[in-house]
């Protein structure tokens, strides 16, 4: 595996990060490679991967409508409720 030295991080990043870590029971290390793996650039083959999660989502339920997201976002930005 690679391994990445920064330089010149601010402090007030690193303390953010190392609370973060604490918060969730793991080292500064461990927090900084999730940041990284959540935030890493989209390049084909993770859109790819992220595709076929979807299919795969999308198979567990075959006979369901889905609703399209642009609605959803629509919905809840104008406030509509179903209840």
């Amino acid at each position: 595996m690679a391994q990445v030295l920064i330089r010149n991080l601010d402090d007030e990043l690193v303390d953010a990060y190392r609370q973060a870590a604490k918060r969730e029971g793991r080292s500064l290390e461990a927090q900084l490679r999730e940041a990284l793996w959540v935030m890493q650039p989209l390049t084909r083959k993770r859109v790819a991967q992220l595709r076929a999660q979807a299919d795969r989502i999308r198979a567990r339920a075959p006979d369901v409508p889905q609703t399209p997201s642009e609605q959803l976002i629509r919905e809840d930005r104008d406030g509509y409720r179903d209840a």
